[in-house]
């Protein structure tokens, strides 16, 4: 399980699901990268992107949650949020 409570660990781990899962290269996974644009993900994989953070994190990630979202760094913040949202 990952340290709630480290964004840094978070983050790791959105990018490790990222690489391994999604077979991006881990020199373009920075905040600011563009996941459509920049990754090539497509809506599928954003699906695919919550059903692997929900299981890896046991927190509960909507579509809604990531309706706005555009780059690493937007996930990393909505996931973050999440996780510190469901264990206050």
């Amino acid at each position: 399980m990952i340290d709630i409570t480290n964004k840094e660990a978070v983050y790791n781990e959105i990018c490790n699901i990222l690489q391994t899962d999604f077979e991006c290269d881990r020199n373009l996974l920075k905040p600011e990268v563009k996941l459509f644009e920049e990754l090539d993900l497509d809506s599928i994989d954003a699906v695919d992107l919550i059903v692997k953070l929900q299981k890896t994190t046991g927190i509960k990630v909507t579509p809604e949650d990531f309706k706005q979202i555009r780059t690493l760094g937007d996930v990393l913040e909505v996931v973050y949020a999440l996780l510190n949202k469901e264990n206050i």
